[in-house]
């Protein structure tokens, strides 16, 4: 089992339990106690979990979204598959509005070097893009990062998006139904995604099938606001359906 792998399960327990022993966390992923300490003292420091005496509980309230550490490794593939798609979408010379999250993240790597104007708004995406070769122009917005996320919030944010007209935004997104629309763990990134929109000629939503049929409890907007969907095999498709048949373009990768 890889580290990545025993990462992920570990995080999974300790959700699904409340706590965990490193006794138990020992026989379920068949690494060592003194392993498991490592791994848990690691992913507290990323705000996974939270240290105990003897092993660990969760931070997570019931609807609350994992953080970036652990969603970095979750369908790796699919996400890959789908950024590869965007910016298969996405035509040189565009202005483009990356959002944040781990899928726009990857689509950050694909747009890299690229003949395109792009505002990331994550610090990840913008770690990503930094020393990006020519012709590739990069737009650094202002904004407060979210503790353990690095999206970009906040005033400077929504002021930034405000004085830019996009071609294209790239946008993640953390449910999407045909009755619910776009929404979001978070009020603050909520309000971000919606000057997206305003600021944007086309809306294109990147998001892996878990997300689909899935409605968080910050409403970003109905589901016309966006213009392709991009998504994987795994989407149910009674929800695909239905948004595709609300007018949305839908690309299943």
């Amino acid at each position: 089992m890889s580290t990545a792998d025993r990462h992920r399960l570990i995080a999974q327990a300790v959700q699904k339990a409340g706590t965990a022993t490193v006794g138990e966390l020992a026989g379920l992923t068949g690494a060592s106690d003194m392993t498991i300490r490592r791994d848990l003292d690691h992913l507290a420091a990323q705000g996974v979990l939270e240290r105990l005496r003897g092993g660990a509980r969760t931070l997570l309230l019931r609807g609350e979204e994992p953080p970036f550490a652990l969603r970095v490794h979750d369908a790796v593939d699919a996400k890959r598959r789908i950024a590869a798609e965007v910016a298969s979408l996405i035509t040189d010379g565009e202005t483009v509005l990356l959002d944040s999250g781990t899928t726009c993240l990857e689509v950050a790597r694909l747009l890299r070097g690229r003949p395109v104007t792009v505002m990331p708004l994550s610090l990840q995406a913008l770690s990503v893009l930094g020393d990006a070769p020519e012709p590739t122009a990069l737009l650094v917005p202002g904004g407060r990062p979210r503790s353990t996320e690095g999206a970009l919030i906040g005033p400077l944010t929504l002021a930034s998006l405000a004085a830019v007209r996009f071609d294209t935004a790239v946008l993640g997104c953390c449910g999407l139904t045909a009755t619910d629309g776009m929404t979001a763990y978070d009020l603050d990134e909520a309000a971000v995604k919606k000057a997206a929109i305003a600021s944007a000629r086309r809306v294109v939503a990147a998001a892996d099938g878990s997300k689909l049929g899935r409605t968080a409890h910050a409403y970003v907007g109905p589901p016309t606001l966006v213009d392709v969907l991009v998504t994987d095999a795994t989407a149910p498709a009674d929800e695909t359906g239905a948004l595709e048949s609300g007018g949305i373009t839908l690309k299943v990768v």
